[in-house]
């Protein structure tokens, strides 16, 4: 399996290693692989004669120091996963970080129409800002035709659309369903760090995204709302920081019901330090 350190390496072979009937599909990561993160590569694989892996802890995304400095770190991990799948159909690029910002490792400012001001964007300052400018730097680095993004991170999937829609990134942002444990917790590196007591109590997230999908076929938004707060607030151990309905495309809170609008329910909790998100789509 090829892996290469830095951006000048990947593109030389890159340039010599696809025809022109050949497509590049890309998996952008931030390492400690997991089965949702193989279910992304194994999508691309199947649409593309090569697939590029980035395994790279970008700074500029993290509010929290302390979160950046534990987030798990596990190349020679992840490469015998990846290897599992493809030996010579997937290239791994794990760049530094001076490689990805040279000397200035700041975020640019980018601008997504209001969708960076929803959900995320309240909790987490400038996080969007460091999304875009990781993603807009690999996809210049690698040019592929089409890249794989999970919905567990749905707000991020269309700030990605967006970027490329603004900036006319010739690129296909492919969005792939939410890969989920046995329990139904969402697929997530930071679930690793959970201490048992939280990771047994962690599948009551997506317990309550279905509780409130079927109640939002009778209650309003509100009503299901109050509901949801009231759970975690009976919850031992959850703290919820958010729960919201939205519509799908703006990701602006719903205000009033439209059988013409697609509706996603969104929430984000905190298992001890550990912060967890998750959504559901709504009928």
């Amino acid at each position: 399996m090829k892996i290469f350190y830095n951006k000048k390496d990947l593109r030389a072979y890159l340039g010599t290693s696809r025809s022109d009937s050949e497509t590049v599909g890309f998996v952008p990561t931030m390492g400690a692989l997991h089965e949702g993160h193989l279910s992304l590569i194994e999508k691309g694989l199947s649409q593309n004669a090569l697939v590029v892996v980035s395994i790279f802890v970008n700074p500029t995304q993290f509010n929290n120091a302390e979160d950046l400095k534990n987030y798990p770190r596990t190349l020679e991990r992840d490469v015998t996963l990846l290897k599992t799948l493809s030996k010579d159909k997937i290239v791994v690029y794990a760049p530094t970080v001076e490689d990805i910002y040279s000397d200035l490792v700041i975020s640019e400012s980018f601008s997504y129409d209001g969708l960076e001001h929803e959900m995320e964007g309240k909790f987490r300052a400038g996080h969007f800002d460091g999304v875009g400018t990781i993603v807009k730097r690999l996809l210049d680095i690698v040019e592929p035709e089409s890249a794989y993004f999970g919905e567990k991170d749905f707000q991020q999937l269309m700030i990605i659309k967006k970027l490329a829609e603004k900036h006319n990134i010739p690129v296909k942002i492919v969005g792939c369903k939410i890969h989920r444990e046995v329990d139904g917790l969402a697929m997530s590196s930071r679930n690793e760090r959970l201490k048992p007591e939280y990771r047994n109590a962690a599948p009551f997230i997506y317990k309550t995204l279905k509780s409130a999908k079927q109640k939002f076929g009778t209650k309003s938004a509100n009503k299901v709302t109050e509901w949801v707060i009231n759970q975690f607030a009976n919850h031992g151990l959850l703290e919820l920081e958010y729960f919201t309905i939205a519509d799908e495309k703006t990701l602006k809170p719903i205000k009033r019901r439209s059988n013409t609008k697609k509706y996603r329910a969104f929430i984000a909790v905190f298992a001890d330090d550990i912060r967890l998100i998750d959504n559901i789509a709504l009928k």
